[in-house]
């Protein structure tokens, strides 16, 4: 398998999410639809994070 860098869109994409994350676990930001799952979950949300940024590295996208 051949790995090439992400899109910037992709990385972008992923950036933006973890920064969502910090933000809504760590500095109290109410983020509407984001908060409530970073609340109970926020490891998981990271991982999908991370998965879309994967996705970008070994798919091409």
């Amino acid at each position: 398998m051949r790995l090439s860098s992400p899109s910037f869109g992709i990385y972008l994409i992923s950036t933006i999410l973890v920064l969502l994350i910090v933000l809504a676990r760590y500095f109290s930001i109410d983020i509407p639809i984001l908060t409530p799952i970073v609340a109970g979950h926020p490891f998981e949300v990271t991982l999908v994070a991370w998965a879309i940024l994967f996705a970008g590295v070994s798919f091409n996208l």
